[in-house]
């Protein structure tokens, strides 16, 4: 992977730690928000997951109850929530399916090089769609997705995301801006991946402002693409749009 990962900024409460059922805000309480957030982009629809955990996340996740937390954000519960310590016999009454990988040998995506709590979360949904979803625990229960069906992002929740997926042309990163300006919605970071020999680009969006369902409805719209993906700013009990 070419991609660069960033931790970000923190303030003393990060540090001091999220409110949680603990004993790790790594390992307990940001595994229950990945989970969370996880679900949420599979459209609050899991039949079955498959848990593929990386660097301390597979060394440790049955002692520091990570494979709790993850499979109670799985089934839509807040850290903080009490019932994450019953997660196996919630999926089972849920019929939620469930494995965990620990993954120790390098893989061909690289993921083992970002960050040490970092899961991919493969999912299928109830009517058998399937989700790839990778993220990173950072710490103080703060959350990264870094991957979305094989699109890289850089995803926290706190500002709203746009991802398409396009043919490599001319006029199509313009017709995308021209839309937003259009809306008045400004654009904080940009990054354009085009792979060698494709005839396909993805684009990364971080957005200052909310996008409204019309713009992503015109974005959708021009010609030459392929997919668009919105993810909003969110907050433990708010929904993630996720429009393709």
């Amino acid at each position: 992977m070419n991609a660069t990962y960033m931790t970000g900024s923190y303030s003393v409460f990060d540090i001091t730690g999220p409110i949680m059922v603990g004993p790790s805000s790594s390992h307990t309480a940001g595994a229950a928000r990945l989970g969370k957030i996880a679900r949420i982009l599979a459209h609050n629809s899991v039949k079955k997951v498959t848990f593929q955990l990386f660097g301390s996340f597979a060394q440790t996740y049955k002692g520091h109850g990570t494979d709790k937390a993850l499979l109670a954000g799985i089934l839509g519960l807040n850290p903080w929530d009490l019932g994450l310590r019953d997660a196996f016999s919630l999926a089972e009454k849920q019929n939620v399916e469930y494995i965990f990988e620990p993954v120790t040998k390098p893989t061909q995506q690289g993921w083992e090089n970002y960050h040490p709590n970092t899961v991919r979360f493969l999912i299928t949904s109830e009517n058998g769609e399937v989700f790839d979803i990778v993220g990173c625990s950072l710490g103080g229960g703060k959350v990264r997705i870094i991957s979305l069906n094989g699109i890289l992002v850089n995803f926290t929740g706190e500002s709203p995301i746009l991802v398409t997926r396009h043919y490599d042309g001319p006029g199509i990163i313009a017709a995308i801006t021209s839309i937003l300006y259009q809306d008045k919605v400004n654009i904080g970071n940009m990054r354009v991946d085009r792979k060698r020999h494709s005839t396909t680009a993805d684009m990364y969006l971080e957005l200052d402002s909310d996008v409204t369902e019309r713009v992503v409805e015109e974005i959708q719209k021009i010609p030459g693409m392929l997919n668009v993906i919105l993810l909003q700013r969110i907050n433990e009990d708010q929904s993630l749009n996720n429009i393709e």
